[in-house]
């Protein structure tokens, strides 16, 4: 007696099938999901705290002698603490206090301080304005502050395009090669060729589900930081959209490459740290990259986590269109399409 075949349905289709794997595969990981989901942001509430716009803060200085104590107190971005030469030397040395100023016998000013210190420059800037007006210097030109507080200028915003670039390079990169590499050291790559399955159906599936994972994955990190700390979103939805898509796709093509003939987990673990690392450093998540000297800017330019990040910065916050981020989307498209051939011609399913 025959049995029944299955019914026909999408749902029993072999790159449905193997998509539900992956999902699987992946829901049974709650490291995973963590480091997906969750880790980005605690990371954005973390530093967007440590890193919020404050008030100007008020420095302390040592001042030696009734002479200018009087003068710089009118100064409201200083704290004032009048001592003795020695007491004051000592608070400068052990760092309690950013600059020292003393009267000298000819009446000029003396200021002690660190120069590679910020805090001590803005001082001895500060302190040197008090005493030159309170002995009667007009400025020759009169000014006056505008203060621009607005979303789009603050660090928390320059951050969370650098971590939704971070994050999208980790998952795709892991999600691709830690996978693979898992199953070829399971032989379960084995099994499943010597099944009627057409091969490109097991790396489409890979594909589908990054896809899908990919909406909750960006969905989730950019609800959290525009309800929270009202992070601008300037730019096309769709656009924004397009450029995580085609960064997945890029960084999960990066992932195939190193996953076509690693065969240990550690040996793919070691693989992949060697490639994301440097970008993490260089490529502008957490500060800018025009930090870095000029000779090796080109080689940042060039990096494809930097023209994600530089993408999704112009999108966001300057609302840039395709047409605006033809550099970047050309960079990422030649990464895409290099190592995707790469991957598929080094590829070993044995």
């Amino acid at each position: 007696m025959s049995e029944t075949p299955p019914p026909a349905g999408w749902t029993n289709h072999p790159l449905a099938q193997l998509t539900l794997v992956r999902f699987r595969e992946f829901m049974r990981e709650p490291e995973v999901l963590f480091w997906v989901f969750i880790f980005p942001i605690l990371l954005a509430a973390g530093l967007g705290i440590a890193f919020r716009n404050r008030p100007a803060e008020v420095l302390k200085i040592a001042v030696v002698g009734p002479e200018f104590a009087s003068a710089i107190r009118s100064e409201k971005l200083l704290d004032v603490q009048q001592l003795s030469e020695a007491e004051a030397r000592k608070e400068l040395r052990e760092g309690k206090v950013a600059l020292l100023a003393a009267r000298r016998p000819d009446g000029s000013a003396a200021y002690q301080y660190d120069d590679t210190n910020p805090e001590g420059r803005t001082a001895r800037m500060l302190a040197d304005r008090a005493i030159q007006r309170a002995a009667g210097r007009i400025d020759p030109v009169s000014s006056n502050d505008q203060f621009m507080r607005e979303p789009g200028s603050r660090y928390i915003d320059f951050l969370i395009p650098g971590l939704l670039g971070m994050n999208l390079m980790g998952s795709s990169i892991w999600g691709m090669g830690f996978a693979i590499v898992d199953a070829r050291r399971k032989k379960l790559i084995r099994r499943l060729v010597a099944t009627p399955m057409p091969r490109h159906y097991y790396l489409l599936s890979f594909v589908l589900s990054r896809l899908v994972l990919l909406v909750a994955e960006v969905g989730i990190l950019l609800g959290f930081a525009a309800l929270v700390f009202q992070v601008p979103l300037r730019g096309s939805l769709l656009g924004l959209a397009g450029l995580c898509v085609l960064g997945a796709l890029m960084f999960g093509a990066l992932g195939l490459l190193i996953a076509s003939r690693a065969q240990t987990v550690e040996a793919a673990s070691g693989l992949m740290n060697v490639v994301m690392m440097p970008m993490w450093i260089l490529s502008g998540v957490f500060f800018s990259s025009q930090r870095f000297p000029d000779f090796v800017q080109p080689i940042i330019k060039v990096l494809p986590l930097t023209a994600v990040i530089d993408a999704l910065r112009a999108n966001m916050l300057q609302g840039a269109n395709f047409a605006l981020l033809w550099p970047q989307l050309g960079i990422l498209t030649a990464w895409l399409a290099v190592c995707f051939a790469l991957a598929l011609k080094l590829f070993r399913w044995r």
